[in-house]
């Protein structure tokens, strides 16, 4: 009888061994069998900058490729000829998007504070704004804008030659604002409750404490939505030119109209534009990673 129960015993751990699940370790880590770990092969280690410039080479000779198969030649010598013209727009490019973009950082700045104001009325105000100007197409309202309020404002007698550009860099700046606003709004309320109540507890009033507890949280969130809005702004500042603003793109169609040059035109015009969004989506990231702080390293990564 004894031999009998130590048999049934002696199945039972067996078939509960079989059936375990391995051990977890500290943080969840799955303990393995010390002749399963010395089985396990190690994937090489990655180069990242090795795999980056070897894409980078690859896009590039693909480019030349398509380059060298076109028909006919690419008169590059046009662009050398006009580069005073060029230059002349890109420093446009960059006055008037610097402008939108302070336009729109005050505009969006406010009326995202205004949405989450206790007033009723300020809260209408500027959800009625957001509303509109992100529904309707920036086109629509550069014609409105040069057409309609220049025209009855008569800023041609305060401007002069300039009033196209300062109509486009203002009608620029209100439509980013709408933007800008729904940026600042989700960065506020993603702050958590926690903070809100902890600063109203010190005695700090609602403005206080989204001046001095809430915003400075929000930096740090905005930074890569908003960048990516600073990147529409100069993409969207080639919509100018049909209101005959003398920048990049301004340039670019009249060099292709008087030549038929069209690849030399548009291939400079695009790489004029790289040169100011990747420096700025570059600086972004450094200033990203230094308000972030040290981080720890990716798992994907040890």
């Amino acid at each position: 009888m004894r031999a009998r129960l130590r048999n049934e015993i002696s199945r039972t751990r067996i078939h509960q061994d079989a059936v375990r699940p391995p051990s977890l370790g500290c943080h969840g880590v799955t303990r393995m069998p010390l002749q399963d770990a010395d089985r396990i092969v190690h994937p090489p280690r990655e180069r990242p900058g090795l795999v980056r410039t070897s894409v980078v080479l690859a896009c590039v000779a693909v480019f030349v490729a398509i380059l060298a198969a076109l028909p006919g030649e690419i008169r590059w010598h046009l662009i050398w000829e006009r580069r005073a013209l060029f230059a002349q727009g890109l420093g446009l490019t960059v006055v008037i998007s610097t402008g939108a973009l302070a336009i729109g950082l005050v505009l969006g700045t406010a009326a995202a504070l205004a949405r989450v104001s206790r007033s009723v009325a300020l809260h209408q105000l500027a959800t009625t704004y957001v509303e509109i100007v992100r529904g309707t197409p920036f086109l629509v309202q550069l014609y409105i804008w040069y057409f309609g309020v220049a025209t009855v404002l008569r800023l041609n007698t305060v401007f002069g030659t300039r009033e196209a550009a300062v109509i486009g860099a203002v009608g620029l700046g209100v439509f980013a604002g709408s933007y800008v606003a729904e940026i600042v709004r989700a960065a506020v309320e993603s702050v958590e409750r926690g903070q809100w109540e902890a600063a109203r507890s010190l005695g700090l009033s609602h403005a206080q404490t989204i001046r001095h507890v809430i915003l400075p949280q929000c930096v740090q969130r905005m930074l890569p939505p908003l960048t990516g809005e600073a990147v529409s702004l100069v993409k969207e500042s080639s919509l100018l030119s049909i209101i005959a603003v003398a920048e990049l793109t301004y340039h670019a169609k009249n060099l292709q109209a008087h030549t038929y040059e069209t690849w030399a035109s548009f291939l400079t015009l695009a790489a004029l534009y790289l040169c100011i969004t990747l420096p700025l989506s570059f600086l972004t990231r450094r200033m990203e990673r230094r308000l972030a702080g040290p981080q720890p390293l990716p798992v994907s990564r040890l």
